[in-house]
């Protein structure tokens, strides 16, 4: 017998190759799915049940006589015709339009500042401009009542030192300038952040072939780095919009320095609060919830509609 044979016949044979999708592949194709079921059962209670209650709970109405009847959308007629709701909401788009703007416009002035690296000390700066957001609002709304405080409040002594003298930043005519100065001062920093991180993951090389070109250093800027960081810029000037929609803590709390200025339904929020709270009418709040939770989705289609054209992606 040849050598031949005798190592094709001592010779093992080859097992073939697992196919995908038998046994062996289940638990591994498993694991994902214990990965996503926390986050899957979070955002089913926090998010689809209080959803689906506050639904629920605005199809009904509570009387003094007769108990909790069904009373279709009778709530929902009531916001939509509510003169008060809708001034709430137009009084925080007003508010989104200025505040957003002005702060996205100063976050990456100060994100270009630390990403050219003329700012010594950089990190540190960053870090500082990061501590206004890691504060929380009730505790920042609370510190700007004390420095904007009419008599005593350091800013009002200053308003008077340069010529504007009984200056009151509680008034209704300043108060809305007033939220818009605290909550610029509160988010900056994250935004800044973002933004920062935005700028450095631009590739050098084309930072570099414009300087080769040279390119001044503004046109560098505006015509290099903003085109490619516009994604980051759409994405904050979307969550932004969201949370100027949800805008609450603020004037609640600077409500208390100045009851006449800050109305039960300054804010859509806070006209659902006081419905709620307040009025105990809690059927009625929760259609206004729902309301604002469809204004608040139709401007994430209407954003995630021109993303997607913006980029040409179907």
């Amino acid at each position: 017998m040849s050598t031949t044979a005798i190592t094709a016949a001592g010779a093992r044979p080859r097992r073939a190759p697992a196919r995908r999708g038998t046994r062996r592949s289940l638990p591994a194709s498993r694991r994902g799915v214990w990965f996503i079921l926390p986050f899957l059962l979070m955002f089913l209670l926090f998010m689809v049940a209080p959803l689906g209650y506050a639904i629920y709970t605005s199809l009904y109405t509570s009387r003094i006589i007769g108990g909790t009847v069904f009373s279709g959308a009778a709530n929902y007629t009531q916001v939509l015709t509510s003169g008060d709701f809708w001034s709430g909401v137009i009084r925080v788009v007003i508010f989104g339009a200025i505040q957003i703007p002005v702060m996205l416009a100063i976050a990456f002035f100060f994100a270009t500042i630390f990403d050219l690296g003329v700012a010594r000390f950089g990190r540190l700066f960053r870090t500082i401009f990061f501590i206004p957001f890691a504060v929380p609002a009730v505790v920042g709304a609370v510190m700007w009542s004390f420095l904007l405080e009419p008599q005593f409040g350091p800013f009002s002594h200053l308003a008077s030192a340069v010529g504007f003298p009984g200056t009151n930043f509680f008034s209704p005519s300043l108060l809305l300038p007033t939220i818009i100065v605290v909550v610029i001062w509160e988010w900056t920093g994250y935004n800044m952040v973002i933004l920062y991180t935005a700028l450095r993951s631009v590739p050098r090389d084309v930072v570099e072939a414009a300087i080769l070109d040279a390119t001044p250093l503004w046109k560098i800027i505006v015509r290099v780095k903003l085109p490619i960081v516009r994604p980051a810029i759409v994405m904050l000037v979307f969550l932004n919009t969201i949370g100027a929609l949800q805008l609450f803590t603020e004037p609640l709390v600077l409500s208390y320095y100045q009851t006449q200025a800050v109305s039960v339904n300054y804010t859509p929020t806070l006209y659902i609060y006081n419905t709620a709270i307040a009025g105990a009418q809690t059927n009625l709040a929760a259609a206004a919830a729902v309301v604002l939770g469809f204004v608040i989705v139709a401007i994430s289609a209407v954003s995630l509609v021109f993303r997607r054209r913006r980029e040409g992606t179907p």
